[in-house]
């Protein structure tokens, strides 16, 4: 390791010195153009020519010699020094946000900031692509000295990440480190190093972190969407200077893309699993057409642990896997068994989401944030303050089997083992046309438990409550559903919903099970049963028969469309 570190700064010494010298021989501009593929956000463009950026939830006034300021928060840092909200004064396409660009780049230049983040091989890698990416919009009109002064920058920024590879953390972010240096190498053909170390490294990164069904390890949809999105651009890079793209990265834009597409409501956005944001439909869509010319949706997802089950106009997401591994997990939720539902361009049942800030964050993480039951306000996954899982399901188990277009979920975990001695089994059932979805929860523990069945709502549900006792009615659009259940206490209670830049109040339906107050009546909602011979070993459901010392406490319900209530 010792040996390693000096290796490392003998490198980045190196790298410095075209810099410090002022010698070495820098292309006055770059050989290959790189375009940036994604689109801008004008509003925000004309925020920062009046001198405000917003980054991560976080806003603070910027102007000349402000790169080095102790005010900004990590995230706030991490996104300024990115550069990719150039593409946002790209988007307002006016002399004055082309000069506004050339003056921010300019100034950082002439006053490279010393903050370690800055050398961060994964915020080089953003920056000198979005440098490289938009060098058309703010550079090729601008003088000599600042083209010069960009290029020989552009240089010492990629040997700087040359010499960090390969990277400590390997989540998504070293991808981009990975196009950064690639970015560098087709600007600057003649400096053959640049290329070939991305090739050193590139194919054990993609490996490492793209499961074999087309999952990111990381397990959320929005990580899905950013390693596609970095991968895609590398591919537009490749063709750029016509070269021949490594096999790895091919394969894993071909496996990816499905997955994403799977994970995607009926609205377009993606689904909020593991510090997701719904994200802009246009951008996933873009993002997808780069990554691939087929329109295939994923149908089974093992590796990731994900279900997806569609009947009619009805979509029904069920995360079935653990958090996301040692090394992967700082963004995981402790969701597991969760659910999402829609029907149309309508979400229905959501989870709440993801924060920016660090208190939305972390409260948006616990299982009482996510549509599924939560035990004697447990989560069923724990967090290390570093942010990283502390305990996690040691066993998560799945059964899915189909029928006709209906679909039957057999599902369980043991996360609640090892605070509560519990375990806990979901069971669902989606109709064959869609307009019926039910669910069976069972806490099984070595005592009477308390346990709450929670399903937040998307704010555009209004709620009202229905004709008989255990009824909610759920008024959608033009679509009107009727949630009914037995074996608890049903209530309408507020919650909140992330999927945006800022969380908003919504609602959630939950039923209370109180320990010791008897079980109620247990009729209603039953599941029809699986079908016979299907090989999935669904079983019919939670009988009486209960081992000794153990107590099983059960919620049905169900979740019907009232058919007069608005046409298809």
């Amino acid at each position: 390791m010792v040996v390693k570190r000096l290796a490392q700064g003998a490198r980045l010494s190196m790298a410095r010195l075209p810099l410090l010298m002022g010698k070495g021989r820098v292309p006055v501009a770059p050989v290959h153009n790189i375009r940036d593929l994604w689109p801008g956000d004008a509003a925000t463009g004309a925020m920062l020519i009046k001198g405000i950026m917003t980054q991560e939830g976080y806003t603070h006034a910027i102007g000349p010699g402000m790169w080095d300021s102790p005010d900004f928060e990590p995230a706030f840092r991490e996104g300024l020094h990115s550069f990719r909200w150039l593409r946002d004064l790209r988007a307002m396409g006016t002399d004055a946000a082309r000069l506004r660009a050339r003056a921010l780049v300019d100034d950082w230049l002439l006053n490279p900031p010393t903050h370690p983040m800055v050398r961060d091989c994964t915020v080089a890698g953003a920056r000198v692509a979005a440098w490289l990416g938009h060098y058309d919009f703010f550079a090729a009109s601008a003088s000599d000295m600042f083209r010069q002064r960009l290029m020989a920058r552009l240089l010492v920024e990629g040997r700087t990440i040359a010499a960090l590879l390969p990277p400590e953390c390997h989540d998504w972010q070293s991808l981009t480190a990975l196009k950064g240096l690639l970015a560098v190498a087709v600007a600057m053909p003649e400096y053959t190093g640049f290329l070939s170390r991305y090739r050193r490294y590139i194919d054990a990164e993609v490996e490492r972190q793209i499961l074999p069904d087309g999952w990111h390890i990381q397990r959320s949809p929005e990580v899905q969407l950013r390693a596609l999105r970095e991968l895609a651009e590398m591919r537009a890079m490749m063709q750029a200077a016509q070269h021949a793209l490594p096999h790895s990265v091919a394969l894993a834009l071909d496996k990816m893309s499905p997955v994403l597409r799977a994970m995607r409501h009926g609205d377009g956005c993606l689904a909020l699993f593991n510090g997701s944001h719904e994200r802009s439909s246009t951008l996933v869509e873009m993002v997808l057409s780069q990554a691939t010319r087929t329109r295939v949706v994923a149908s089974t997802m093992p590796d990731g642990g994900f279900v997806r089950a569609q009947s009619g106009r009805s979509l029904l997401l069920v995360d079935a896997g653990a958090p996301a591994p040692t090394g992967y997990d700082h963004n995981a939720h402790a969701g597991t068994l969760s659910l999402e539902f829609s029907c149309m361009r309508q979400r229905l049942i959501v989870n709440c989401g993801a924060g920016f800030l660090p208190e939305w964050k972390k409260a948006l993480r616990q299982t009482a944030a996510h549509s599924t039951v939560e035990v004697e306000g447990l989560s069923s996954s724990d967090f290390h303050e570093d942010g990283t899982v502390a305990r996690r399901p040691a066993h998560v188990e799945v059964d899915h089997a189909t029928r006709e277009g209906a679909h039957w979920l057999s599902l369980s975990h043991d996360g609640y083992y090892p605070t509560a001695g519990a375990t806990y089994m979901r069971r669902l059932y989606l109709g064959n046309n869609g307009d019926r979805l039910r669910g069976e929860e069972t806490i099984e523990g070595e005592r009477e438990l308390a346990f709450v069945l929670r399903l937040h709502l998307h704010p555009s549900v209004c709620v009202q409550p229905g004709p008989e006792e255990g009824t909610v009615v759920l008024e959608a659009g033009e679509q009107t559903w009727v949630f009914r259940a037995s074996g608890g206490e049903v209530a309408v209670e507020e919650s909140v919903y992330s999927g945006g830049m800022r969380p908003v109040p919504s609602t959630q339906i939950v039923v209370r099970v109180v320990p010791n107050a008897g079980q109620p009546a247990t009729g209603g909602e039953e599941i029809p049963q699986a079908p016979a011979g299907s090989g999935e070993g669904i079983p019919p459901g939670p009988t009486e028969d209960v081992a000794p010392g153990r107590r099983r406490r059960v919620i049905r319900w169900g979740l019907e469309r009232e058919r007069d209530g608005g046409g298809e």
